[in-house]
């Protein structure tokens, strides 16, 4: 059955018509691929939210809330029909360390710390999807994610170390945690890194072959019939042990006014991961199987699963592209796949204790394998063939987010973005524009089309705003661009500014721009306007200059200024 695909014609909404909108108009025909794409999401989510659990500092166990609280909200109240909510390793790490420094990991006071934080960032996500603000995951360049989910990836790889191993836990900071594993493996579990290394391999080559094999389902039950058949515990390898697997906590606790405000900074850092990652994962999505959504209405579904999952002792959820792509290539059609993923795995829970076996060093390999697919190397080269500049940003916020922090390196990756935005707007290229040969239309001389300066006629195109931060640099391109055509052989009697990408100015730009018309009438230099917008000229006709320049020197198109403004003038009378 094909998606409902885009269109301009939509039945009139129904009241609370938004709850489970993937389900209306449900047919028996989507029934099959559907329960097939449950069962692929329930192989993959099994070892997947165990993992993460592990790597957030929570009981394994909450993993399994976490995929069930957020497949349950988003199923409601989200308008993506196949995007998979749960437990998220690029989030995981990102609260894990921050909260580490409030409470110990695995401690009550972690748990009920992480809770509140999940609360927290879904109240922020919801909110954003209510009030529309997801624009502000857009403050972030590719470059910057790509270096920010580079460094996460670190990140998870290096704290998983240890377990890999069959070394004791480290802490402090990633260079301390790596010193601190170069400095001990000699004490390096041999069982260990061997069942680690056989996970990973399967793993590995389940990708490879096809990716619907469960290959860390794979491993996971073989490594933990291995761990059991040949006692290694032992041996010396780490398993999980007994997991508490009873009804979850309802409600939260120890609140305060100091734990929420400890908590906060954290949680505005780990929502605005949030944000980022569920917008690129159901637009991307979208797309890809030609069906609309409302991104707004996406983000008040893995918020209220957040909120959720923290109510039930659980921790933040997030959008997985992986997962979703898993519904997508088995076929599933409607949140019916995720529901029966999550359904499955609830009842899965009383016999959480059969995991008890279950390798540390299983969970460690299938986490490095995540990590080794959020480490985008292919996008870095393609930076770096771009732009060494934008590379050099993305090492930035890889270097700052794995060496320093995760809250430090949202800071710097925010700093940054704004700065390299500024960088491109107040220092724009003023481009010197030519007539292409037989024909009215204006471009670059630097185009590859043929093109021509008219003789005595000089137009330049300054394609951004002008506003405080570049009006000096404005000023100063018009008097360079000036002083090259004065040397020429026709030295410029009419200046024509080309305004088509100065779509606003403010109060210093306007100023600069009479300051460059001051200039022009002391060199008997014409002047005209072509292909103003209205903001524009409302601006220019607050400050005066508008009258100053005069109605009949501002154009539809360059080639219209040119040809009026160029032609010989009758002598005065």
């Amino acid at each position: 059955m094909p998606l409902e695909p885009r269109g301009p014609h939509r039945p009139p909404a129904q009241p609370l018509s938004f709850l489970f909108s993937s389900l209306h108009g449900y047919r028996r025909a989507a029934a099959g691929p559907d329960l097939l794409a449950a069962l692929t999401l329930l192989v993959i989510a099994v070892p997947e939210q165990l993992a993460t659990s592990r790597l957030a500092g929570m009981p394994p166990i909450a993993g399994f809330y976490a995929f069930a609280a957020g497949t349950a909200m988003f199923a409601l109240l989200g308008s993506n029909p196949q995007m998979s909510v749960g437990a998220d390793s690029t989030i995981a790490p990102l609260f894990a360390v921050g909260i580490a420094h409030l409470a110990a990991a695995g401690s009550v006071d972690y748990v009920d710390l992480v809770g509140m934080l999940a609360v927290m960032v879904g109240l922020i996500v919801a909110l954003v999807g209510l009030l529309r603000l997801g624009w502000i995951a857009e403050l972030f360049s590719d470059p910057i994610i790509t270096g920010f989910l580079a460094g996460v990836a670190v990140i998870i790889v290096v704290h998983q170390l240890p377990d890999f191993f069959g070394l004791p836990k480290a802490s402090g900071s990633s260079l301390h945690r790596v010193a601190f594993v170069l400095s001990h493996l000699h004490h390096t579990n041999g069982w260990t890194v061997g069942l680690g290394l056989a996970v990973l391999a399967v793993v590995v080559a389940a990708e490879r072959i096809d990716k619907k094999l469960p290959g860390a389902l794979v491993g996971l039950i073989g490594s933990t019939l291995v761990v059991g058949a040949l006692g290694l515990q032992a041996h010396g390898v780490a398993v999980l042990g007994p997991l508490a697997h009873g009804a979850p906590r309802v409600g939260l606790r120890g609140l305060s006014w100091t734990a929420l405000g400890s908590v906060a900074p954290i949680a505005g850092v780990v929502a605005l991961v949030v944000i980022s990652q569920s917008a690129a994962t159901t637009r991307a999505f979208a797309n890809q199987g030609h069906y609309d959504v409302d991104v707004g209405r996406d983000f008040l579904g893995v918020g209220a699963g957040s909120i959720l999952a923290g109510l039930f002792g659980s921790f933040p959820v997030n959008a997985s592209p992986a997962r979703t792509a898993a519904v997508a290539s088995a076929g599933g059609r409607t949140q019916v796949a995720g529901l029966g993923a999550a359904a499955a795995v609830i009842l899965l829970i009383p016999a959480a204790g059969l995991l008890k076996d279950v390798p540390l060093a299983t969970l460690a390999a299938v986490l490095i394998f995540i990590a080794t697919r959020i480490f985008h190397g292919r996008d870095l080269r393609a930076i770096a063939r771009f732009d060494r500049l934008e590379l050099g940003l993305a090492l930035v916020t890889l270097l700052t987010v794995a060496l320093v922090g995760v809250e430090q390196g949202i800071g710097v990756a925010l700093g940054l973005a704004i700065l390299d935005r500024i960088r491109l707007t107040a220092r724009p290229t003023l481009h010197v524009l030519g007539r292409i040969q037989d024909t009215t239309s204006w471009a670059p001389m630097a185009s590859p089309d043929p093109t021509a300066e008219v003789p005595g006629v000089l137009v330049v195109l300054f394609s951004t705003p002008l506003w405080y931060a570049n009006a000096t640099h404005f000023e100063s391109e018009v008097k360079a661009a000036l002083a090259r055509a004065a040397a020429g052989p026709a030295p410029p009697r009419l200046l024509v500014l080309d305004t088509i990408g100065m779509n606003d100015i403010d109060f210093t730009g306007c100023r600069t721009l009479g300051q460059v018309l001051d200039d022009l009438e002391r060199r008997h230099i014409a002047f005209g306007l072509a292909r103003a917008g209205a903001e524009l000229l409302a601006g220019l006709k607050k400050t005066g200059l508008l009258d100053r320049i005069g109605p009949d020197h501002s154009f539809l198109s360059v080639d219209e200024a040119v040809t009026a403004l160029s032609a010989p003038r009758p002598p005065a009378a």
